[in-house]
This record gives C-alpha cells, structure tokens and sequence, in this order.
C-alpha cells in the first residue's frame, strides 16, 4: 500500500468514526504534512482519493471539508424462498464461473478469493521453502490420516478464540473448507436426504448437495440476524430434515454475523429435533469485531456440529488446508476422510503450522481484517455512486463479500453474460438459490484491492445495470 492510500484509508476511517464531522473542515495539506512526515503531495493525494470517493468535498481558498452523509441503501430485507424441498439446479452456470478462474484478464468480481498479495505473507514463503529443502523426508512420504498433528495443535488453539474448546484428537485436517464440508455431509447424509439451508446460500454448498443427491429446503434468512428460527422449525415439523448448513460468522453472501442468543436458540433447536449442524466457519476469523464471535460449536454439549474451517480466506486458497472437529461423527468422518480423498499434504501443513506457531498468523490476520473493512467501505461508496438508485446493499460485518439487490426487473444472468464479453466477471444471485432465485442480485468480491482499474470496472457494471433498467422500461 502507497503511502497517500495509507493515509487516505486512516482519513476515512476517522471520517467513518466521527472524530471529523460532517461538514467540518479537515487539517490543511501542510499540516497533515507536518503531522504524518510525508509529503505534501502525498497529501494531495490522498484528499484526491478521498474526493474521488465523496467523502471529503474542497472549497476554494477554504479548504477541504467533510461532505455530508449520503443516505444509505436499505440493507435486503428478509428472503422469502419456496419452503420445500428441491433438488439443486445451476451447475452449469456455477462450471462457467469456475471457468473463468484461468483467465487472467477478468476483472474476477465473482470469486470469493483473498488478497494474497500482501507483505505480511512473506514469513510463510520463506517457511515452505525451508521445508522443501531440509525436510524432503517428511513431504515425499505419506501424512496421517487425521492430519499433522503439530498442526492439529495450534488450529485447536486458534480455536480457543471463538470460544471452541477442543484438542488436536478432536480435529481432522482436509483439503480446505469445501472438502471438510463435503466429507461431513457424506458422513450424516445419504442420496435422498433432505438438508435446509440459509436462503441465499454459497453456491459451492449448494453443489455439494446436488453432486450427492441431496434435496435442499431454503430457509429465510434475514440480511442482518440470519437464518428465521421460526421458519425452520416449522420446516422441520413438516419435513424428514437431516441437518442445516449455517455460515453464522461473516456469513457468505450477505455478510452478517447471527447474534449469540439465536446461535444459542439454533443449537437447542437442533437438540430437540435431534438434528445434525453443519457450521462453516470460513470467514470467521474476519469478523470486524475482535475478539471473533463465537461458533455455534462452542456451545455444543452432545457433539452434533461438526465444525468446518480451513485457510482459504484468512491466507490463502492455494494452500489446500481445510480440517473438521466432528464431536459425535468423528469415526465416519475419519473413515469417509480415508475413502474418498486419504491422506493430506505435508507441506503446507507444515508451513502453516510454522506460521501459526512463530505469530506470523496474528499479525496477517489483523492487517487482513483492517484491509477488509477499507475495501468494504471503498467499494459500498462506489456502488452507491455508479449504481442506479433503488437498490439494497447488505452491510457485511467482517468477511470481503457484498452482497446487492437491484430491482426485480434486473435480471443479472443477462446482464453477466454481456460483462463476460467485457472480461468482467460476477456472480449472479441465482447461483445462491436451489432454485434460481435472486436473479436480481449479485455477490461482489471486494477482497480484490480498489484499484483505479477497479473502480472503472464497477463503473461500467452500474451502467449495464441502468442499460438493462432502461431497455425493460422501454418494453
């Protein structure tokens, strides 16, 4: 990050705080020279961007003052799906999504992917490099099969953070978060089974069911609270329902973090009814708040939620380093581990387990988290200001995911089939429905950094967006 970014970012978070009032002037260009030892054309800088992203306005021979407080966009309201149970559709959409991941000229807005170009990575790389050259031993042979269990030790105590208690016997180390999720489902589920699930839900989740005939029953779910207790006992009342998937913390796609008293009512929800919980607990390290909010997990007393996690988000997806804490199914879990994929790398186990170890993993997370938050309010700006009016945007509490609701008469498959010839890749609100709702929604990736070259591509979706609003009006 430049230094004019730098302050630029530290500007609008005081901006966001309150400590510079709306309409109140800032410190003059060499003052704030004086104050942070930079340049004064770093200065000027840094108010361009603050400018260009209208959260400052200049008045001649006056200065620099905070504009005033832009209305926000209504956050969506509660999802109201088909509450019955649907085999899951869109995988050919999803497969041309997944397509576009080669293709280094997409602008790749559609992905869940992390910055992983951050200098705080570095320790890791080093740390790779040193196993392959003074371990070849231990990569070339194979692993056990519950994982490293160094490593299985210091996830146990990251753990501790979300208020998850558990020991290295208790954790099963996978290839990432979807393979975790995939062997848990497998171990409780069977072909013709019924799973509920959030409404919007990740796609890749939904995918996993339908690659294992699973039929999914979409449960309202609120942009805010989370999934609608209420409505999933009245599900459960009315149908033979195994288990829930729930994103609880950093939820993927719309951002929210349930509070404790409904994680704790989901839970007591799921006892009565005697019913598996599937916790994917992937962004939860990226929670705005510290300390992280807890897991559903940490409140399990009987071991029915099989907590599942990996480093995809928090360093990087490459890595391939997921794991599971089963409680009660952990025999089928190891043994469906054993069946379907065996054994995991060393390598990066090693190198993770390292980085975690030494305080290299801290110390990347907190700069993730403050990077996040920057990118979030950066690209929530720019989507209010190129994006037509009558829209809801979600206001994630930690993660790099918005999530953005247009009119009805939007329909953004269309529209991301036109940006596709553009090199411009999204991910339509279809792909978050077993049945193809929210056509009129997209999931943005702000974990891309908000470069000028970003910023233009944002431009050019909102005006696709008016184009589609305007050739529908004129219909």
């Amino acid at each position: 990050m430049t230094r004019y970014q730098h302050l630029a970012n530290l500007l609008a978070e005081r901006i966001e705080q309150g400590l510079y009032r709306h309409g109140e002037k800032l410190p003059s260009v060499r003052a704030l020279s004086h104050e942070h030892g930079v340049s004064i054309s770093t200065v000027q800088q840094a108010y361009q961007k603050l400018e260009d992203l209208q959260l400052i306005t200049p008045q001649p021979r006056s200065g620099y003052f905070v504009a005033p407080r832009k209305a926000q966009p209504p956050v969506p309201a509660m999802s109201r799906p088909v509450q019955r149970p649907v085999e899951v559709t869109q995988w050919e959409q999803v497969l041309t999504l997944l397509g576009g991941r080669g293709d280094k000229s997409m602008a790749a807005f559609g992905g869940g992917s992390p910055d992983v170009s951050q200098s705080s990575l570095k320790p890791l790389w080093r740390e790779m490099s040193r196993i392959v050259q003074h371990h070849p031993g231990d990569i070339l042979n194979y692993d056990e099969l519950a994982g490293r269990r160094d490593l299985r030790e210091q996830i146990a105590r990251l753990m501790l953070d979300g208020g998850t208690v558990a020991t290295a016997d208790d954790i099963i180390i996978t290839q990432g978060c979807h393979a975790a999720l995939s062997i848990a489902l497998f171990s409780v589920c069977k072909p013709g089974d019924i799973v509920a699930v959030e409404s919007p839900c990740y796609y890749g989740t939904m995918q996993l069911l339908r690659g294992f005939n699973i039929k999914a029953i979409e449960i309202p779910t609120d942009s805010q609270t989370g999934i609608s207790i209420e409505a999933l006992e009245l599900a459960l009342e009315q149908w033979p329902i195994k288990g829930v998937i729930l994103v609880p913390n950093c939820n993927n796609p719309l951002g929210f973090i349930m509070p404790d008293d409904r994680k704790r009512a989901i839970l007591a929800l799921a006892q009565r009814h005697d019913l598996a919980i599937f916790e994917d607990d992937i962004y939860g390290e990226l929670a705005n708040e510290y300390p992280r909010p807890r897991t559903i997990k940490s409140w399990d007393i009987d071991g029915r939620v099989l907590l599942c996690s990996s480093f995809t988000k928090t360093i990087a997806p490459g890595l391939r380093v997921g794991w599971i804490v089963p409680g009660r199914y952990r025999d089928r879990v190891l043994h469906m581990k054993y069946a379907t994929s065996g054994t995991t790398v060393p390598t990066t186990q090693m190198a993770v387990a390292s980085f975690i170890r030494e305080g290299h993993y801290h110390r990347h997370v907190r700069r993730m988290r403050q990077i996040y938050q920057q990118n979030m309010e950066t690209y929530t700006c720019w989507v209010r200001q190129y994006f037509p009016c009558g829209i809801c945007v979600t206001r994630p509490q930690g993660g790099f995911l918005l999530w953005v609701e247009l009119p009805e008469l939007v329909d953004m498959v269309c529209v991301g089939q036109q940006l596709a010839r553009l090199k411009i890749q999204i991910a339509p609100g279809s792909l978050f429905s077993a049945s193809g709702k929210y056509r009129n929604c997209l999931r943005l990736n702000c974990g891309l950094p908000p470069t000028e070259q970003h910023q233009r591509v944002v431009a050019q979706l909102g005006e696709a967006i008016r184009v589609a609003i305007e050739w529908n009006n004129a219909r």
